[in-house]
This record gives C-alpha cells, sequence and structure tokens, in this order.
C-alpha cells in the first residue's frame, strides 16, 4: 500500500499537470463551477509545481537550489505584501496569502515549463554526442 502511494506522489511531483487536471476534474464534479474549480486546482497544484521545479534543478544541473526557491517565495510574499499595502491601505491576510499563492504558481508553472525544455533539450544534445 505504501508502494502505491509513493509511486502516485512521485508520478504527480514529477508530472504536476496530472495532478491539475485530477484536481480540477475532482472540485468540477463537485462544485459545477468552471471557475471555481480552477481555482480550486491552481491552489492545489502550486506545491506540486514547487517540488516539480526543486526534483528538474536537481535532475538537469545535480545541485539543490532548495534555498533559492524559498528565499524566492520569500521575496514574492514581500512584494505581495507591500503592493497590497500600497493599494489598499490595509491589509487582508487572506487576499495576500491567495495572492502570493496564485502568483507563486504562475511563477512556478514557467519555471517548471523553462526547465523542461532545457532538460529535454540537454537530454537530446547529449544523447545525439
Amino acid at each position: 500500500m505504501s508502494a502505491i502511494f509513493s509511486n502516485l506522489a512521485a508520478a504527480f511531483v514529477t508530472i504536476p499537470i496530472l495532478g491539475y487536471i485530477l484536481i480540477f476534474v475532482i472540485s468540477k464534479m463537485v462544485t459545477k463551477k468552471h471557475r471555481r474549480s480552477v481555482q480550486i486546482a491552481l491552489d492545489g497544484s502550486t506545491l506540486l509545481f514547487i517540488l516539480s521545479v526543486h526534483y528538474l534543478i536537481i535532475a538537469i544541473w545535480k545541485v539543490s537550489l532548495l534555498w533559492a526557491i524559498i528565499l524566492l517565495m520569500l521575496c514574492i510574499g514581500i512584494i505581495v505584501v507591500f503592493v497590497h499595502w500600497k493599494v489598499k491601505e490595509e491589509i487582508d491576510y487572506p487576499k495576500v496569502f491567495r495572492g502570493f499563492w496564485r502568483f507563486n504558481f504562475l511563477v512556478f508553472f514557467s519555471l517548471y515549463t523553462i526547465l523542461l525544455i532545457i532538460g529535454i533539450v540537454q537530454s537530446v544534445s547529449s544523447a545525439v554526442s
């Protein structure tokens, strides 16, 4: 049973888009609202994309940059809090956290895509030569 769970977790970290799709389908069946299901899937799969970026960096360059990922997320958090404070002149913590989490999704989805392309190009070029 634990082997099944670990294989499933590894699949979702390796291919986080599967996690996004699974969360979206389940939330769509439960809520019956497309927009809300997309939001739930974004929020639920953000952690998968963060972990996936970490493991892609390890696979490509054989170095752990977890400290840089955490530092990037802290900087994003500071920027989101500052912008929210400048616009609203007060801090609404649930809105700030939601903005922080969704912006992290955009950043790590983009990083995942870029790293995936880099990894594929690197694998093909090493296989050819």
